[in-house]
């Protein structure tokens, strides 16, 4: 395993150890190596958010060139989203 040299702030070091201290984790490499699985779901998340997004405008910008949307104006859209959640509710 590669060996990597890593210059922390004196905050962050000092959590190291306690959390090694305390016994949760034998030595500062599985602290560090446990920090970074959580970076990289939490990028794979991120990246599966901004996927999802992507698809939902796509499809948006698709329904509103297709003319296959509701228009609806401020003083009827509260009642509007109410029918919308009674549908979505019904659905499961």
């Amino acid at each position: 395993m590669p060996t990597r040299n890593v210059v922390l702030p004196e905050k962050l070091e000092q959590e190291i150890d306690n959390l090694v201290t305390t016994g949760r984790y034998q030595n500062a490499s599985e602290v560090i190596r446990a920090g970074l699985r959580l970076l990289l779901q939490h990028e794979a998340e991120e990246s599966a958010k901004i996927e999802a997004l992507r698809n939902a405008t796509s499809h948006g910008i698709m329904q509103l060139e297709s003319d296959l949307y509701d228009e609806v104006d401020s003083e009827n859209l509260e009642q509007y989203l109410a029918e919308l959640g009674q549908q979505a509710g019904a659905k499961h």
